[in-house]
């Protein structure tokens, strides 16, 4: 084997072994990935339960029911579709009614999104851009006019 030869086998070599750890990484990232949706992509695409998700919009009004040991129950929409919620645990001290949620859990065989991590806004200039589009999709953005 001549001296390019090898050089060449060599450089293939660790090009295989770069890509075969990256596909490694890759695969392993899977169960890690959470993409976000809307209340109308959920609706839409009825994702199979334990699967996890990141919901995000706006608490619906008139929908938060709270019960024995931080158990919390409600809704998250971008109102033309929403998502029914309960988590357990302490909720953000901005989290309320009218205001911008984003929530991140698995789906339950009943359909309800069962929340492991909740987050609110906390200002009217901060949103996530996910969140901020969806709702600028559905005419619900209220952008720097919003009442605090």
């Amino acid at each position: 084997m001549t001296r390019k030869q090898r050089r060449l086998t060599l450089i293939a070599v660790a090009g295989l072994v770069v890509a075969a750890a990256g596909a490694l990484v890759l695969y392993a990232l899977t169960d890690k990935i959470v993409f976000f949706n809307s209340p109308s992509d959920i609706v839409a695409k009825h994702p199979q339960p334990g699967i996890r998700i990141r919901l995000g919009g706006l608490v619906k009004e008139g929908s938060v029911e709270r019960g024995a040991d931080a158990h919390v129950a409600f809704e998250v929409t971008d109102t033309v579709a929403s998502v029914p919620v309960t988590y357990v645990g302490i909720l953000p001290d901005l989290f309320r009614e009218g205001q911008g949620v984003v929530a991140e859990g698995a789906f339950d065989a009943s359909g309800k999104l069962v929340a492991d991590t909740v987050l609110a806004k906390h200002d009217e200039r901060y949103m996530p851009k996910e969140v901020a589009d969806a709702l600028k999709k559905s005419g619900e953005w209220r952008g720097k006019t919003a009442a605090k």
